[in-house]
């Protein structure tokens, strides 16, 4: 299980030497695939429970989801001759989008710590973030194995963000589970607080060209 969701891992130096021209394998067309409509499905119902529950922590899961989905869709249009977008350039736009949704997870958080607001049970948070704390390792080893197979840089730092996700659904669920089942509260915005560090880690690495190394 540690494997399944480690974070950090890089390829080794032979990996790295990739041929960006080179097909790129069925696999990893699968692969983002799948991310993608899961991503869009994760990012939706996200959204949705933290709009209609007024959960900051399940603002802060929907936000990597978020990140990710612009992740995955990178690494595909690596491979799209008619769309020119540089690895550099995609993972800095992340990485600046990663620190703006950080700033406003702490805003939502502590508005909703002042405050004293209640967030609602979210039936809907729950079941996502189950899905995706059982989802989410075996995508990312599944990444990272085929990272290793095809020496792609960028699938191996897709790889990180999809590990990340299940991390970041712990969190949430924890939060979401806590409130709803014991009635705390302020337990929803302490978990999106906890979650604040991993999104700012995750943008420094984005934005340096690194594979996260957090958790």
């Amino acid at each position: 299980m540690t494997r399944l969701v480690q974070i950090g891992v890089q390829p080794t130096e032979s990996a790295v030497a990739w041929d960006p021209k080179a097909q790129p394998r069925t696999r990893v067309f699968w692969l983002q695939g799948v991310t993608l409509t899961w991503m869009l499905v994760e990012f939706g119902v996200s959204a949705y429970a933290a709009a209609t529950a007024h959960s900051p922590a399940m603002l802060a899961f929907g936000s990597d989801s978020l990140v990710e989905l612009v992740s995955a869709a990178v690494v595909l249009l690596q491979w799209i001759p008619i769309i020119s977008i540089s690895e550099r350039k995609a993972t800095r736009t992340a990485s600046v989008l990663l620190f703006v949704l950080a700033l406003v997870v702490v805003g939502a958080a502590v508005t909703s710590l002042t405050l004293r607001l209640r967030p609602d049970a979210s039936r809907a948070g729950i079941g996502i973030t189950i899905a995706a704390l059982l989802a989410m390792p075996v995508l990312a080893w599944l990444k990272r194995r085929e990272a290793y197979r095809s020496g792609n840089v960028a699938l191996a730092a897709d790889a990180t963000q999809s590990a990340t996700c299940a991390y970041l659904a712990l969190i949430a669920l924890t939060g979401l589970a806590v409130n709803a089942y014991f009635h705390i509260a302020w337990f929803d915005s302490v978990a999106a607080l906890v979650a604040v560090p991993i999104l700012l880690k995750e943008g420094r690495s984005a934005w340096k060209g690194q594979t996260c190394g957090c958790c």
